[in-house]
């Protein structure tokens, strides 16, 4: 699998409210959005965001609760690949390699195809193609 850039990190927010507080309101950072809080206007990211847990949950599992046999996910971190036929190669290397995927290969409705897992730190790793973010 050849990773090509990091194209988004998020942290995983069961508190969306004070999630806000601190990243918004105390740190100034230019995030926009109603729930999930994001910009692609931070220097050293392509894409940083404030995740609500429920939309985690969503997004993994089709459910708005974490499953409670998994560890709760502080951080999302997703890394890019050069083409939708990569993610679904890189799926079938984590597979064969023993990793559990939270879900399978799939496309978002805005346009992103991802794979995601939970890393042994607890964080949620995506292997994603996002295509606005290639030149």
């Amino acid at each position: 699998m050849e990773i090509e850039f990091v194209s988004t990190i998020a942290v995983i927010a069961p508190d969306p409210v004070e999630s806000r507080k601190l990243y918004v309101d105390a740190l100034g950072l230019p995030l926009g959005g109603e729930a999930y809080l994001h910009s692609e206007r931070i220097p050293g990211t392509k894409s940083f965001g404030v995740w609500p847990l429920s939309q985690a949950a969503e997004a993994c599992f089709g459910e708005e609760e974490w499953p409670a046999h998994l560890a709760v996910p502080q951080v999302s971190i997703e890394f890019d690949v050069a083409d939708v036929a990569a993610v679904r190669a890189a799926a079938d290397e984590l597979v064969a390699a023993g990793y559990e995927l939270l879900h399978p290969v799939r496309q978002e409705p805005w346009g992103q195809t991802v794979v995601r897992l939970l890393s042994p730190e607890g964080a949620i790793l995506g292997i994603s193609h996002i295509p606005s973010m290639h030149d």
